[in-house]
């Protein structure tokens, strides 16, 4: 395994839940801290700076390092672990899947369950199981033992689920693309710029807490007060069986994703065209996203103060929101290629055109 896939094995296999990504904090100090200048927020989201040769436009690359999963809210007297949500999830991923949970005493293999099939009655079976019934098993025999065993309610729980290479060794499995892959975009365009003569300055932030409401996204956009946002996410895809075209347009594979429309953000629409025209102009391939259910950080960042010019960009992934999610090297690789090119083109001149557009 080359560097480039053991950094995207470590990104994804890394346990970093909404509210808990120290982990991926950690992480990410270890890929950049001796790149950037490294400084925080008061939520915790780290930023990695890098001072350009002249004061051109400020420039925010946001990726959220949080990925969803679970926290224990309550134990049974026969040492269940009942739990709460950490970000969106749907009951059908959920059942029969391993856990990671993070006990007091180190870490606890679990695995989500709920009653099995052969007790319910033929009006249960037809119906989705809620996640108020479903509860986490840690093998233990009541609750002083869960106890005993480190669980402990507000522990976190992360999704458990191994980086695997597929098919070409192009696409990706894993857990927590959503947004891992962003991270790694925004730390190789920041290596990028690290070697380059630009005119920005330009904020590699890793944001907390996106998938419980863009906080670490409005805390760091209030701390850095940037011209220029560029989102760093992911989209969920087209092109498997039952869903449209219209619904979800990008398809794995076929270039980074450029957002025409989010539920919390209409991007900027010259920042989208210049990008269009930069990936044009190195041969980039791109596609478009919509998204009419979900949101960005850019969300939070493109309403700041009296507003900052944003564009989302996304890399295509399947089945996200689950353990297991799946990625193209490709589009990866095509997105590091335009933000670098984007951000080396932008200067003052290069702004002002934009604001006039």
């Amino acid at each position: 395994m080359d560097e480039k896939m053991n950094w995207l094995k470590r990104y994804s296999e890394t346990c970093g839940v909404s509210g808990f990504e120290g982990p991926m904090k950690d992480l990410l100090l270890e890929r950049m801290g001796a790149q950037a200048k490294v400084s925080y927020d008061k939520l915790g989201s780290v930023i990695f700076t890098a001072e350009g040769q002249e004061e051109g436009p400020k420039v925010m690359l946001a990726s959220h390092m949080d990925e969803i999963g679970f926290m224990i809210k309550h134990i049974t007297k026969e040492g269940f672990l009942r739990f709460v949500c950490l970000g969106g999830w749907w009951e059908q991923v959920m059942l029969s899947q391993r856990v990671t949970v993070h006990g007091k005493k180190g870490d606890l293999v679990g695995v989500i369950g709920s009653k099995p099939p052969h007790i319910l009655t033929p009006e249960e079976r037809t119906k989705v199981v809620k996640k108020s019934d479903m509860y986490i098993d840690i093998g233990a025999k009541d609750e002083d033992e869960a106890r005993a065993l480190g669980a402990e309610e507000g522990c976190a729980v992360t999704p458990f689920a191994e980086f695997a290479q597929m098919g070409d060794g192009k696409t990706l499995l894993g857990k927590a693309w959503d947004n891992r892959i962003g991270c790694a975009v925004m730390t190789d365009v920041m290596e990028n710029l690290s070697k380059e003569e630009h005119a920005n300055t330009v904020y590699g932030v890793a944001t907390v807490q996106e998938e419980v409401g863009l906080r670490g996204a409005q805390t760091s956009v209030n701390m850095l007060k940037p011209d220029v946002a560029f989102v760093l996410d992911t989209c969920v895809t087209g092109g498997t069986p039952g869903v449209a075209d219209e619904i979800a347009p990008a398809k794995i594979g076929n270039g980074v994703a450029i957002t025409l429309y989010d539920a919390g953000m209409i991007p900027n629409t010259a920042l989208r065209d210049f990008a269009l025209q930069v990936a044009k102009k190195i041969n980039i391939p791109t596609q478009f996203s919509i998204s009419e259910g979900g949101a960005t950080d850019g969300g939070r960042i493109h309403l700041h103060d009296a507003g900052v010019l944003t564009l989302s960009f996304s890399i295509p992934t399947r089945y996200i929101h689950s353990h297991q999610s799946v990625i193209h090297l490709d589009d990866y690789l095509g997105a590091v290629k335009l933000i670098t090119a984007m951000v080396l083109q932008l200067d003052d001149k290069k702004y002002a055109e934009l604001l006039k557009d």
